[in-house]
């Protein structure tokens, strides 16, 4: 298996270990969904090996909430056998918290009520709608808000869009209606996301590992995906900003600090 398959087996292990925690009965309603690239590899069962295919690395473990539950997810947590992070809680409580692991020297990142990196994306509300994970559109929008978008997301990306296709509803689809909420009325969010996916379709030829017909389907929902951001309605707000375009920057820099 190598070093590199243990390493990935035993993230996925983890992974298995603590949503199978959350299926027990006192832990049902916790807000908690799986994010990042083990919710990708997750929620794409078929397509999860393409991955291991592209080199794609398990560095940690990514969750999103609610705050309103942040006393149980710290329960949850320290019964899994992760620590708080207190100084973390203290800088970010009311956004984030931050677990390692003593043992294995893994930890884990819950962001509370919404991801705020290049552009916010608000998750209140929406957690309901998918399990284990946050749903595919919020999902894709965890990769597309990234204005530096790196490989390793550009991968989570392709994988995604292989597995599953755009339309309405959650389903085991890439709700489009969310993504055009976000689209419609900001500018920058339109502006980011359609650069991305600009991207998505350079690079798909890079690869090797894609046969010809990962590359045709994924290329297709790309294209599908733009076409209903660019069509649907945009607010005067997304209009106003639109006129000042890139002379002035439409995302927030974003630290590396913890991430």
């Amino acid at each position: 298996m190598g070093v590199y398959g243990e390493i990935q087996g035993e993230f996925l292990a983890e992974r298995t270990r603590l949503l199978e925690a959350m299926d027990n009965p006192e832990n049902r309603g916790l807000s908690l969904r799986l994010i990042g690239a083990l919710a990708f590899r997750t929620h794409c069962p078929e397509y999860g090996r393409l991955q291991e295919a592209l080199g794609r690395v398990f560095t940690d473990i990514d969750f999103v909430g609610y705050s309103r539950d942040f006393k149980a997810i710290l329960r949850f947590l320290t019964e899994a056998g992760y620590e708080e992070d207190k100084m973390v809680t203290r800088l970010f409580g009311e956004g984030r918290l931050i677990f390692h692991d003593p043992q294995f020297g893994r930890h884990i990142d819950v962001f509370l009520d919404k991801l705020d990196f290049c552009h916010p994306l608000p998750f209140l509300g929406r957690l309901e709608a998918d399990r284990p994970t946050m749903p595919l559109a919020e999902l894709l929008l965890e990769k597309m808000q990234i204005v530096r978008i790196n490989e390793k997301d550009l991968i989570d990306t392709i994988m995604l869009l292989r597995e599953h296709p755009v339309g309405e509803g959650d389903d085991q689809t890439i709700n489009a209606e969310i993504i055009c909420g976000f689209t419609s009325d900001d500018w920058g969010w339109w502006r980011t996301l359609s650069g991305n996916l600009d991207t998505v379709l350079e690079v798909l030829a890079q690869y090797p590992q894609l046969d010809a017909e990962d590359v045709r389907i994924v290329t297709h929902r790309v294209h599908e995906l733009r076409a209903r951001v660019d069509a649907a309605p945009k607010s005067r707000r997304w209009k106003m900003r639109a006129a000042v375009g890139e002379r002035v920057k439409w995302y927030k820099e974003v630290e590396e600090l913890l991430r």
